[in-house]
């Protein structure tokens, strides 16, 4: 019995072998085909090589054609990913700006988006980031915009009042907190380096786990990862990635308050976007200094049947107690009723910008 079950897993598994080889040569043929698609694209002027509208479509279709394949949504987005990745390198290598240094949650939204075979940069601040794009250094930024317990990112949300750039494209990024350190013992901690999103998404373990420990907050969780290499008695909040990047140990896994916790993260770029068949607008708007005036800035919505998946203020700095406010819709600009409605809504804002549209998150 023994040997035939030896026998029928050596079978198996050059099964396994011949469906690789069959894998490498369609992955060379994809190779060859996009080559041609780059000579194409050589001779225009200004070509793009990242379509994200074409690549949202390809992993839809993917995934509907999968139907009860052994593959998840995620798993076949995952492995697509990587393989435009490769194909898109092929043809001329792309720059992202990010969050620095090395080992950010940045970092993993970008891979996961772009994959591995793109050139990252990183950079110290959301400002910066923002800046590499903007004077063409980089050819897209990925910036963090608003988490699940913690609400908008002041510095992304900010910055996206004065940017010229425009967004095409969303990544939800789950994120699990570690507590990362060369201490022994959680009771050696004396003070908790993290972003200040970190320290407020792990507030509740702190104070349960680690109430003598001052907590400091940085400009990113790489960044408290490098501070704790460097000081025994602190600690860092961070992933495990950057535990590795860092040689730091791991106290304690998932440290976040909410086991949900998760991150969405915007991509900009110089382009607009066209449509994908599944999209979203993103609008900075303020109301004129009047009763309901805000209630009467979303009546386009309602009258356009418009679902609206976010409304977020912020202070304007224009003015004391003046507000913008961040909003969310499902569609896209060049769609004819989203058009409409737009175009109502800025002729009865104080402040209008339009961020963008781009496919919506997987």
């Amino acid at each position: 019995m023994a040997k035939e079950r030896k026998e029928s897993i050596s079978g198996l598994r050059d099964q396994i072998d011949n469906i690789d080889l069959e894998i490498l040569q369609l992955m060379n043929q994809r190779l060859t085909v996009a080559s041609k698609i780059a000579d194409i694209k050589h001779g225009q002027q200004n070509p793009t090589y990242y379509l994200p509208e074409r690549e949202a479509q390809v992993l839809r279709r993917l995934q509907e054609l999968n139907g009860d394949g052994h593959m998840s949504d995620g798993a076949i987005e995952s492995l697509f990913r990587e393989i435009m990745s490769i194909t898109r390198h092929s043809e001329s290598e792309m720059s992202v700006s990010i969050l620095g240094p090395p080992g950010t949650y940045t970092e993993a939204a970008a891979r996961k988006h772009f994959g591995q075979a793109v050139h990252i940069t990183d950079h110290p601040t959301i400002d910066e980031i923002f800046k590499a794009t903007e004077t063409g250094s980089t050819d897209f930024s990925v910036v963090p915009v608003e988490n699940s317990t913690e609400g908008g990112v002041t510095g992304t949300l900010d910055r996206l009042c004065s940017t010229m750039l425009t967004v095409c494209g969303e990544i939800d990024l789950e994120i699990h907190h570690c507590l990362l350190g060369n201490a022994e013992s959680l009771d050696q901690v004396k003070v908790i380096y993290g972003h200040t999103q970190s320290l407020g998404q792990c507030r509740e373990w702190i104070e349960k786990n680690c109430p003598q420990a001052e907590r400091m907050p940085v400009g990113s969780n790489a960044d408290a990862a490098v501070k704790a290499t460097n000081e025994p008695q602190s600690a860092a909040i961070a992933s495990e990635i950057a535990a590795d990047r860092y040689e730091l140990n791991v106290l304690v896994r998932n440290i976040e308050d909410d086991p949900g916790n998760s991150t969405r993260f915007l991509v900009l770029s110089k382009r607009p976007t066209p449509q994908s068949g599944k999209d979203k607008t993103s609008l900075i708007i303020a109301a004129v200094n009047k009763p309901g005036a805000l209630v009467e800035l979303l009546v386009p919505l309602l009258d356009e049947k418009i679902d609206m998946t976010r409304l977020e203020s912020r202070p304007s700095r224009i003015g004391l107690w003046a507000y913008v406010f961040f909003i969310d819709i499902i569609g896209h600009q060049d769609e004819e009723h989203v058009d409409r409605a737009l175009q109502t809504l800025r002729s009865k804002a104080g402040f209008y910008k339009n961020l963008g549209s781009y496919p919506a998150a997987l």
